[in-house]
């Protein structure tokens, strides 16, 4: 019985504790879901200064103004993060269209390889179908 309890109230360090999972408590606890006490009876944090550090680093309150950052932006702000990220996403775009292109070129490339290969050790490496594969994808044909 002692061994259960004793296991259970385990000392950790600030080291134990990963960036999301911080993140997470910050979030449960501005969106008010739990108080910091119940933060630390659910997971287990042993300071209540551990909680607060972590409020302070990662929360959205301005603690030296007693603020919250939650200001509303002017439409300048907005129109200049709009065209950041349409910036982004045409770049993203760029890149995933010459993936494609490369992509589509290695096909090509292999394709001819295994052509050659095939001319010239006179094996056939392509998988060539069964009679029953063939019956069945030309009934698939015909229905569409």
């Amino acid at each position: 019985m002692k061994e259960q309890i004793e296991n259970k109230y385990v000392r950790r360090t600030q080291k134990d504790y990963s960036y999301s999972f911080k993140l997470q408590v910050v979030q449960e606890i501005e969106h008010g879901k739990l108080s910091i006490r119940g933060t630390q009876r659910r997971y287990g944090i042993q300071s209540h200064s551990t909680v607060i550090s972590w409020l302070r680093k990662y929360g959205t309150f301005d603690w030296e103004n007693q603020t919250s950052n939650n200001m509303a932006k002017t439409p300048e702000q907005k129109l200049m993060e709009l065209e950041q990220k349409v910036r982004l996403l045409e770049k993203q775009k760029k890149f995933l269209e010459h993936q494609i292109e490369q992509s589509e070129k290695k096909a090509i490339l292999f394709d001819m390889m295994i052509d050659i290969a095939e001319k010239e050790f006179n094996i056939p490496i392509r998988k060539k179908s069964s009679p029953e594969q063939l019956s069945v994808s030309k009934k698939n044909t015909k229905k569409a």
